[in-house]
């Protein structure tokens, strides 16, 4: 089986994303930063926040389940905002979905909120709602469950180092991941937290039996080169003692975001 876990950076670099993604065709993807706009078919439009102007596909979500159609899409909302075309603004959701092959059977989930609850009428003031969603899973190949979970961590704009806020939306995604899982269940637990190594996080999800692969294994960082500020980590993959790993990277090729891909083979 293979686990992707990716932030799209609301799809900026289309093309090679949903190229990267129908190749690769992973068994599950776990993706944050996805925009969802029912009401406009336009391709592409604008996010607006002061100075910070950044092209969205528009309908993010609906292109990355047409490039994986052998799985079901669950999305996840976390706000409904505006985008804008031109001068018109179109109502936009934002939030993480995942994407699940469709011979794995989804026999439980819980979808909650780390950090704040849901925005019905705008974004919201910094640091904004942050959601997770955690999924149990039947694996056929191996005879048994297997548990994943991912969450966006919050954005402050004072840096990624820890908060209150950022303990307690660790505390509530262990919590997410007790609520589907089940004893000696395989644990996988991703995404991108925004936090630097060492942070009190990965304390709190040892608590729960999670070690980061990443930290663990000597990458170099997470960001790929469109990422321009300093602190190259921010995306990471825990497991537990019970997931049999065949082998984790993260991936630098191609560049489908700011973000690497993390993959994981079990």
């Amino acid at each position: 089986m293979r686990i992707m876990s990716l932030n799209g950076w609301g799809g900026k670099l289309h093309e090679p994303l949903i190229s990267y993604l129908q190749s690769d065709q992973p068994d599950v993807l776990c993706l944050q930063e996805v925009v969802h706009s029912p009401e406009t078919e336009k391709d592409w439009l604008t996010y607006r926040d002061e100075d910070h102007i950044l092209p969205q596909r528009a309908n993010f979500f609906r292109e990355v389940a047409a490039a994986l159609p052998d799985h079901a899409a669950l999305f996840c909302p976390a706000a409904q905002g505006v985008l804008w075309d031109g001068e018109k603004a179109v109502p936009s959701q934002w939030g993480l979905a995942t994407f699940v092959h469709r011979s794995l059977p989804i026999t439980a989930q819980a979808q909650g909120f780390v950090h704040k609850s849901f925005s019905p009428h705008g974004y919201g003031d910094h640091p904004r709602s942050r959601c997770a969603h955690a999924i149990r899973i039947y694996d056929y190949t191996r005879e048994r469950a297997i548990c994943i979970g991912h969450m966006h961590g919050l954005r402050d704009l004072g840096g990624k180092m820890d908060t209150p806020e950022r303990r307690v939306q660790a505390e509530r995604l262990a919590d997410l991941m007790k609520q589907v899982a089940e004893p000696d269940d395989p644990l996988i637990v991703c995404g991108d937290f925004n936090i630097k190594p060492g942070s009190e996080t990965f304390a709190v999800l040892a608590q729960i039996g999670l070690m980061d692969l990443v930290t663990t294994g000597g990458f170099e960082g997470t960001r790929s080169s469109y990422y321009r500020k300093p602190g190259k980590f921010a995306d990471y993959m825990l497991v537990n003692q019970h997931v049999s790993i065949k082998h984790f990277t993260v991936v630098t090729e191609p560049e489908v975001s700011d973000h690497c891909p993390l993959v994981l083979e079990i």
